[in-house]
């Protein structure tokens, strides 16, 4: 599971890749007790079963932000990056969450890098790269959470001019 990339002429090249799919997860109630637990949010829709049941949702729903956080388990299954100096995350372009994702549904992340770009001033063999994550939910037409993640990436530079003096 996952593509991985050995240098920054190979993750430039891979913009449009689509890097398949994870693992299904289970949203389990603990988890969102934990979460709220972590956050301060306590909010009766998240931790409250029996009030939940006749809520909106039917039953208790993950925060957004539990859903968003789960991209740091997803992405690197999606994408393995070696020969790496330093990896970083730089922040997000976009979030969205277009579906709730009940506590019981089992969730997943598929992934799809939109750009890569050498980063201009950076020591060679650097890049960022932009991969929309989106949280599928089990069962639903509708993800739980699309998000844009921005990461930067340096690579040691004999893993760089190796691989760009190979033939393709």
């Amino acid at each position: 599971m996952g593509i991985t990339f050995s240098s920054a002429a190979e993750l430039l090249a891979a913009a449009g890749t689509d890097l398949g799919a994870t693992d299904w997860l289970e949203i389990t109630q603990e988890r969102v007790n934990l979460f709220a637990d972590a956050t301060g949010d306590h909010q009766w829709i998240h931790v409250d079963p029996e009030r939940a049941r006749s809520g909106p949702f039917g039953g208790c729903i993950a925060h957004g932000y539990l859903t968003l956080s789960l991209v740091n388990l997803f992405l690197p299954q999606l994408i393995h990056i070696d020969n790496m100096k330093m990896g970083v995350n730089v922040g997000t372009d976009r979030v969205r969450f277009p579906a709730p994702v009940k506590v019981g549904a089992r969730i997943r992340g598929r992934g799809e890098i939109l750009k890569v770009e050498a980063i201009a001033g950076a020591a060679e063999g650097a890049v960022q790269s932009t991969v929309r994550v989106s949280i599928e939910i089990e069962g639903s037409d509708r993800p739980g959470c699309v998000i844009d993640t921005i990461s930067r990436y340096s690579f040691h530079p004999a893993a760089t001019a190796r691989t760009e003096s190979q033939p393709a």
